[in-house]
């Protein structure tokens, strides 16, 4: 626990925002302010880490998919690292609305990226057509290129960025998705069903956190593909 919390610190994820920016609901998770700042009570960051690991452990053991989202500057290169790293989706760009609950749609958008990634450099079109779909192409790719194996909906959304992503957490609240949320002083602890109190304005701090909930989830997998195979 010590070193765990050493790093902590060093990452920076006890601090939140200036107190004029907080959400009183997130009170019992500051620890005190300092020079203007509230800062984070470590103490339950590392609990809420330990318990949320143990949860998405036990779920990828069942099968269960995982999508992370973040499309903040400071998360949206993370968001893909981890995700590609954990063989989990991504949303890192921007969420596009309906993305859940118009799934249907989302799916024919994400069927077209597939296709037109299948077709190499589009040499049966002409100059103009191989321009168009190529825009498409990138386009589809900015936004939806961390879906394009998904069959179905996700059974959990980890979401850094409360307030940048309240689309998405409603999407999610409205299907009964679960939620797992790195919550800082601004965000309100009601709109997530699952969460860390944490810094997720800071890359290292973010890092750290979704570091650790990749971890359990390759354990999970791996235990879910030993199941199937035996």
């Amino acid at each position: 626990m010590k070193q765990t919390l050493q790093k902590m610190i060093q990452a920076g994820v006890h601090f939140g925002h200036p107190k004029d920016q907080w959400n009183p609901k997130m009170l019992p998770y500051i620890y005190k302010e300092k020079n203007g700042i509230h800062i984070i009570d470590i103490i339950q960051t590392w609990f809420y880490l330990k318990k949320i690991s143990k949860f998405l452990e036990e779920a990828c053991s069942q099968g269960k998919q995982i999508l992370f989202v973040g499309t903040k500057k400071q998360a949206s290169k993370i968001v893909e690292a981890v995700a590609l790293d954990s063989n989990s989706f991504f949303v890192n760009e921007r969420w596009l609305g309906g993305l859940l609950t118009n799934w249907t749609t989302i799916q024919k958008s994400i069927q077209k990226l597939n296709n037109l990634q299948k077709q190499e450099n589009f040499q049966k079109f002409s100059k103009k057509e191989k321009v168009k779909l190529e825009k498409q192409k990138q386009r589809l790719e900015k936004y939806i290129g961390g879906l394009k194996n998904i069959k179905k909906p996700p059974d959990i959304v980890i979401i850094i960025g409360q307030q940048k992503e309240l689309n998405a957490v409603k999407e999610c609240r409205k299907l009964g998705i679960r939620t797992i949320t790195l919550l800082d002083t601004n965000c309100n602890p009601l709109l997530a069903d699952l969460f860390v109190p944490a810094n997720d304005d800071s890359i290292a701090s973010i890092k750290l956190i979704i570091n650790e909930f990749s971890k359990s989830i390759k354990k999970g997998m791996t235990i879910w593909e030993q199941k199937k195979n035996s």
